[in-house]
């Protein structure tokens, strides 16, 4: 299909749907297909539901006028996202990482929003789909787009900012997450490096963590479009403390803040020094950000605390791979006060060393004497009972484990990947 055609035809139909469940008025359907749906069955019922117009790669058994027939679906979705990035000159900064991207794209989002208009990615849609879908809900009006990435295999970071284009970039962390797909922590720095080497080719900026040894050896001292934070120059936390509430005084040029911030554990001192380094880059006063900063509050199940009436919990299970989950736990352990809990729920995409990572997250809490204790999930069965841990198979017999003895008076962590829907043993605790 002709860009020119399908560009007019987007500005035309401007909001974008994918699920024949839930259109919107006069969209672009887009009818994409996966292994356990094909959205060419649908074009026509999202029409009749009121969609301006549907592109579908497969031939009607009964002919359209605003039904339009493309190579494939999903790579038109891309292609016109790209065209809309270059047509509109947007600003982009891209976001990836292994660990707290949702998180620093929430807090630059906060902070930038105190200068300039800005869309962020909103929830998860960092990949191959969330990605355009970002970009084609950014209009005219969006003075800087904020664009989360996620990968699990190598060439996808690469593929996304091909048709991102962004003009500034940040890599939070490199950790052991989507083992499976990298092949080990090496292949994850140089997957999620797409993005710097992305931005060094095109002469763009570069915001780096000094603080992660994966990441440094990526951009060369000699590349003039750094901005450094986290390490002996640029912006840098110099004292925090974090029980539960992570509080922390910043160096943001030649002023030192405190920043009180309603996150959860010291891990996330990176990410609030990103979206700090951020700020300044952008001119925003110091001030200005610490505000925006602490004023932020984490929702779906990231860094949350939850007083339920009966327990404080800790509710950190919207994702979880071997650094993160020892982190949190790290964390969890040294808040001061109180009988504690930790409800863990397995990691996926782990790979080959799943049983091991899980042992080891196991033989860790052991060796420190922790002794309250309940897992989930068949990675982490046969470690967890050899020490005499609580263990479930599945979140329904957690939450019948639960329901038979409910805690009270606990202050309880509960991290684990989003496929083991921790969330539902909320209203059990």
């Amino acid at each position: 299909m002709d860009n020119n055609f399908l560009y007019n035809l987007y500005l035309n139909h401007r909001k974008i749907s994918t699920d024949s469940r839930n259109i919107i008025p006069g969209c672009l359907f887009f009818a994409l297909r996966g292994e356990n749906f094909n959205g060419n069955l649908f074009a026509h019922e999202a029409i009749e539901k009121g969609a301006g117009a549907a592109l579908v790669d497969e031939d009607m058994p009964q002919p359209h006028p605003m039904i339009f027939r493309v190579d494939n679906v999903l790579q038109t979705l891309q292609q016109l996202a790209g065209y809309h990035r270059v047509q509109s000159g947007l600003k982009i900064l891209a976001i990836t990482g292994s660990n707290g991207k949702t998180t620093t794209k929430e807090l630059c989002r906060e902070v930038l929003s105190k200068k300039f208009r800005v869309f962020a990615t909103e929830g998860n849609l960092n990949n191959h789909i969330g990605v355009p879908l970002t970009l084609l809900s950014m209009d005219s009006s969006v003075e800087l787009g904020i664009v989360e990435m996620g990968a699990n295999h190598p060439g996808e970071i690469a593929a996304l900012c091909e048709i991102a284009r962004p003009d500034y970039g940040l890599i939070t962390n490199i950790g052991k997450a989507h083992l499976e797909g990298f092949g080990g922590i090496e292949g994850v720095a140089k997957a999620k490096g797409e993005l710097f080497r992305h931005l060094m080719e095109n002469g763009k900026t570069i915001f780096l963590n000094r603080g992660n040894s994966y990441l440094v050896p990526q951009v060369p001292e000699s590349y003039p479009g750094t901005v450094e934070y986290n390490g002996s120059e640029g912006v840098s936390a110099l004292q925090w403390e974090s029980n539960p509430f992570l509080c922390l005084n910043v160096v943001m040029g030649e002023k030192q803040i405190q920043i009180n911030t309603h996150l959860v554990g010291s891990y996330n001192i990176e990410n609030v020094l990103a979206s700090c380094a951020v700020g300044l880059h952008f001119d925003i006063a110091p001030d200005a950000i610490a505000a925006a900063v602490s004023a932020y509050r984490p929702s779906n199940n990231r860094s949350q605390l939850i007083d339920t009436g009966k327990n404080k919990v800790i509710m950190d299970a919207y994702n979880a791979n071997p650094s993160s989950m020892a982190a949190s736990i790290s964390e969890f352990l040294k808040f001061e006060g109180g009988n504690k809990i930790l409800i863990l729920g397995e990691m996926r995409e782990v790979g080959d060393s799943s049983i091991r990572e899980h042992e080891s997250i196991i033989a860790s809490l052991k060796e420190k004497g922790v002794g309250h204790v309940i897992c989930m999930g068949k990675a982490f069965e046969n470690a967890a009972l050899n020490a005499g841990f609580k263990h479930a198979g599945t979140i329904d017999q957690l939450m019948q484990m639960l329901t038979d003895d409910p805690p009270c008076g606990y202050l309880i962590l509960i991290k684990g990947s989003r496929c083991n829907r921790l969330e539902k043993i909320i209203p059990l605790l």
